[in-house]
């Protein structure tokens, strides 16, 4: 009899324990693939490198393949007659959004399978991998990258690479690299290095890899269409919703 109050006893406490103590849970999984990386990660599930580690007790940004992580995203079990696109509609997520927050490559989904919805807050780019694009349109854009983030840092000049590919996959845009890059409005170059001759002068490696990164559809910008540096004066851009800065470079709407 004592044994079995002391049992009940036990119980009570940690019922108690578990409602006064707050329990943060996750609705989703993810499991790593070859290639994958937290920056390329917390791009697919709209949230960022520092939220993935601490709400999975990470110290180091190494992962191995096969390697489940917990994101804060909605789930969903799938039901006889879905589709994978029609589950990106019901959410409002893109599909290839869809594709890469599971890895789902075919059409093909199971009854009972569970899927992760990434979040929808902000813009998911859906860019065409690199085969979409030619090597001219990567050199261009590398050598943009280049002449704009100077000293900045790799995420950055991916950052950079992103707002262009932004434009190209906007209808507000010209939908070529080449094309955004060189726009002309009112007279204006879109682009110093165009005006000033810098975009002619080759990429550095890093640029080149930066280019390729961005060509991928990463963008950290939360779907950006301007930058500028933190030591800029101009009132009108100045003027413009800021979406994130990174370094020493402001990205806008």
């Amino acid at each position: 009899m004592k044994r079995l109050r002391t049992v009940l006893l036990t119980t009570v406490i940690l019922l108690c324990l578990s409602v006064l103590v707050p329990q943060k849970t996750y609705a989703g999984r993810y499991t790593t693939v070859k290639g994958d990386s937290l920056y390329k990660i917390s791009n697919a599930f709209n949230t960022d490198i520092n939220t993935l580690m601490k709400d999975n007790g990470l110290t180091s940004t190494m992962l191995g393949i096969g390697q489940e992580l917990y994101v804060n995203c909605d789930t969903y079990y799938v039901k006889r007659g879905d589709t994978l696109f029609g589950i990106a509609k019901k959410y409002g997520v893109t599909l290839s959004a869809l594709r890469r927050a599971n890895n789902i490559y075919t059409d093909y989904i199971y009854i009972g399978q569970t899927l992760s919805i990434p979040n929808a807050t902000r813009k998911v780019t859906a860019v065409p991998t690199t085969s979409s694009y030619s090597a001219k349109d990567l050199d261009m854009l590398a050598r943009l990258i280049s002449a704009e983030a100077i000293g900045e840092s790799y995420q950055a000049k991916v950052a950079v690479g992103a707002v262009v590919i932004n434009r190209v996959e906007s209808e507000q845009w010209p939908n070529t690299v080449k094309a955004v890059i060189y726009q002309e409005i009112n007279g204006y170059y879109q682009f110093a290095p165009v005006a000033n001759g810098a975009i002619n002068k080759a990429a550095d490696s890093d640029s080149l890899r930066a280019a390729k990164t961005a060509l991928m559809g990463i963008d950290s910008t939360k779907g950006a269409m301007f930058y500028y540096d933190t030591s800029t004066t101009n009132s009108w851009i100045l003027a413009k919703p800021v979406s994130v800065s990174i370094d020493n470079m402001v990205f806008a709407y």
